[in-house]
């Protein structure tokens, strides 16, 4: 099952100026969004999404975007509306839109988990693959 989720502020939500869409820079209310490939459950009233931070001592200065922490966010979903084709031919199998409230809590920042690269990671091309883990391998003296 293909879900896109997208996470929306609720009307008269605080920090309305600073969400802006990336290409264009217009305002927008969408907070987040997640593409899922699971048969997990949608999120419900109360789910948190995750907000992911980057701790600069911590980074790995060969990954200048990367995100080193994560934690519960500040915005609460107080709403699910799903949307399904009626004839489904397209890329998903539904919509779901989860319209959200600011609430901030104080979550604690939790480590990234290990990346775990795999052939997987390279659409199965093993060649692809063998080619990254070689390049990551110590060159030997």
């Amino acid at each position: 099952m293909t879900r896109w989720i997208i996470f929306k502020a609720e009307k008269r939500q605080p920090g309305w100026e600073q969400r802006k869409l990336e290409h264009t820079q217009a305002l927008t209310k969408i907070l987040a969004e997640h593409f899922d490939a699971t048969d997990g459950p949608i999120p419900e009233v109360g789910y948190r999404p995750p907000e992911f931070v980057r701790v600069e001592k911590l980074a790995d200065p060969d990954f200048s975007k990367e995100k080193t922490h994560y934690r519960q966010g500040d915005w609460e979903v107080t709403r699910v509306e799903t949307y399904t084709p009626e004839i489904p031919m397209g890329e998903f199998e539904s919509v779901v839109v989860c319209y959200c409230t600011y609430n901030p809590i104080n979550a604690p920042l939790k480590p990234m988990p290990e990346r775990q690269v795999s052939v997987d990671s390279f659409g199965g091309n093993n060649v692809a693959y063998e080619h990254w883990r070689d390049q990551k391998q110590p060159a030997e003296v």
